[in-house]
């Protein structure tokens, strides 16, 4: 059935052609909205700061919010309030009762856990922004600063962040692929040109020597080969089905392959991680001089590309690796509880808990590769800013970021297409021994 997908096959699914295009159409309304400024910005004195902070934290910050921030666009906190209240949500899951408890009630109890969520993420985006208005004052940036400006900038970077929330939901429940990662991916995909045309013209200034240049082509090729080949891995579990009796017919026992991916959470761990060290480096991306004592320290330690903060960011890495596997990716009680009701077992591992141990076990082992894997691939930008001074773009971050979410979105899109099909398949079907049946008339005696 894959073979037969084709431009053909995608025509027909008209309901998958609707999802697309209203996918694409809410991605455009987004990249629109980040080129509608917040008002009161000193638009001159914003472009003239950005263009000195571009190569360095703000060239960070551009990349999650799709340049929105360097042009102090209503979107400029980006989603990425809304992925850290997911986040904290998801962390006091597993610690308080009430919650976990919540967890359990099926639909019901997700979408009061939704509603949490939305409810922090408005929290968060109010104290991330008017954090963001201050600075702007104090790099005086702004036309008329004062309590107007900053009520106008907290009330327009808050709203915009929940438009974007309110898009990413729509496009996962209504569209194609995971609506929230869409949204980075376009921002990292919209901003790949300048960023291309930056690193050629370095090149041809003499800034970057031709080798580097060639070295770098070459390089960003052969990560997206690892990512694509880690993302397809996978830890088979060999799973045996014993011989049956339904009625008189007796069914000889079976067997398959449990899949394991070696990275289960996708890009989730990269994105949790990043979200963390967005906040300090916002603030101080646009404060400048008036930078606190706190803050100064903060960031003499766990500024981008010191040993502090590449230790942080391969710890949360790994952390986020293992929980986010065990909470949403793959739940082992939920494996064994499933393969134990429908007569399955691992050869050597008796049904029920003993599954589920084996399973943490092998899962526990197997994200030891995955979760070095991701914190390799994430650290190579951080290395090319600071020894080569390469764009931002060009690392490994950004390049998990496109590859995962084209991949995953592109799966979906066969997914869809392989079910039209198959309803083609039961339509024709139907409609022949309707017509089988026609035919035949009834004996009389």
């Amino acid at each position: 059935m894959a073979a037969n997908l084709s431009w053909g096959a995608l025509g027909k699914a008209t309901e998958l052609r609707q999802r697309i295009f209203f996918t694409i159409g809410l991605l455009i309304i987004y990249r629109l909205g980040t080129y509608i400024p917040v008002p009161g910005i000193d638009t001159q004195a914003l472009r003239d700061f950005m263009e000195g902070a571009g190569a360095g934290l703000g060239g960070i910050l551009s990349m999650f919010t799709g340049g929105a921030l360097g042009r102090m666009g209503v979107f400029a906190l980006g989603i990425m309030p809304y992925i850290s209240a997911s986040i904290i949500i998801q962390l006091l899951t597993a610690l308080v009762p009430s919650l976990e408890q919540m967890k359990k009630e099926g639909e019901q109890g997700r979408k009061k856990i939704n509603q949490i969520t939305r409810y922090s993420t408005v929290a968060l985006a109010t104290f991330q922004a008017l954090g963001l208005a201050r600075s702007l004052e104090a790099g005086n940036l702004a036309h008329d600063p004062g309590a107007f400006f900053l009520a106008s900038v907290v009330i327009t970077l808050v709203g915009g962040t929940m438009f974007l929330m309110w898009v990413g939901e729509q496009i996962t429940a209504r569209g194609i692929g995971n609506g929230v990662s869409l949204i980075i991916f376009v921002g990292i995909v919209a901003e790949i040109p300048a960023a291309l045309v930056s690193f050629l013209e370095q090149g041809r200034a003499g800034a970057i020597s031709t080798p580097v240049i060639l070295g770098v082509i070459v390089m960003v090729i052969a990560v997206i080969a690892f990512v694509v080949f880690m993302e397809r891995a996978l830890r088979k579990i060999h799973i045996q089905y014993p011989r049956r009796q339904v009625g008189m017919k007796v069914y000889d026992g079976g067997s398959s392959h449990l899949p394991i991916k070696v990275n289960p959470a996708g890009v989730i761990p990269a994105i949790f991680a990043s979200s963390l060290l967005l906040l300090p480096t916002t603030i101080s991306t646009f404060s400048g001089a008036s930078t606190g004592p706190v803050m100064s320290v903060i960031l003499a330690y766990f500024g981008p590309g010191q040993p502090a903060y590449l230790l942080f960011f391969t710890a949360m890495i790994v952390f986020f690796s293992y929980f986010y596997t065990a909470n949403v990716a793959f739940k082992s009680d939920e494996v064994a509880e499933n393969l134990k009701n429908q007569g399955g077992f691992i050869p050597g591992i008796r049904p029920g808990r003993k599954t589920e141990d084996y399973l943490d076990y092998v899962v526990a082992r197997v994200l030891v590769i995955g979760s070095a894997y991701l914190a390799a691939v994430c650290l190579l930008p951080e290395i090319l800013r600071s020894q080569l001074a390469i764009p931002f773009y060009f690392g490994g971050t950004s390049v998990l970021i496109v590859v995962s979410v084209t991949m995953d979105t592109i799966n979906q899109i066969q997914s869809h297409l392989l079910a039209h099909q198959y309803e083609g398949l039961i339509e024709k079907s139907q409609l022949r021994k309707r017509k089988s049946g026609a035919r035949k008339a009834p004996s009389r005696r």
